[in-house]
């Protein structure tokens, strides 16, 4: 019996130790690609996708808005309107494309504006 014990406790140990032993290894190091334009400027395009794509900024998207499950809430789509210049952002619904739908002022003129799940904000 004690050598069944002591039998279980070595082999426990040794099992033990190799699983500790693992490692993980580190991702590659090799540069990242890099893009040189016609200007002769080169870049290293970024991996990270952005946390959202406005129409507003340098990143945008040719066909917002984009239908799809939108997961800003109402006050949330009313924030992001206002940090994009939008003022007075009145009567936001949310409509069959879960595309957020309302009015607002930008420059002094009445707009209508929609922000889709992407975070493009488009105004007409």
């Amino acid at each position: 019996m004690n050598r069944t014990i002591a039998a279980a406790l070595l082999f426990s140990t040794l099992g033990g130790g190799v699983v500790l032993a693992q490692t993980t290894t580190s991702p590659s190091q090799t540069a990242p690609p890099t893009v040189t334009t016609g200007a002769g400027v080169t870049t290293v395009p970024s991996t990270k996708m952005p946390a959202a794509v406005t129409t507003n900024g340098p990143n945008t998207t040719a066909e917002a808005p984009v239908a799809g499950a939108n997961s800003f809430t109402m006050a949330q789509a009313q924030k992001r309107m206002e940090d994009q210049g939008y003022t007075q952002v009145s009567a936001l619904a949310r409509d069959d494309k879960s595309i957020w739908r309302g009015h607002a002022m930008k420059n002094g003129k009445a707009v209508d504006v929609a922000l889709d799940y992407q975070g493009n904000i488009t105004a007409n």
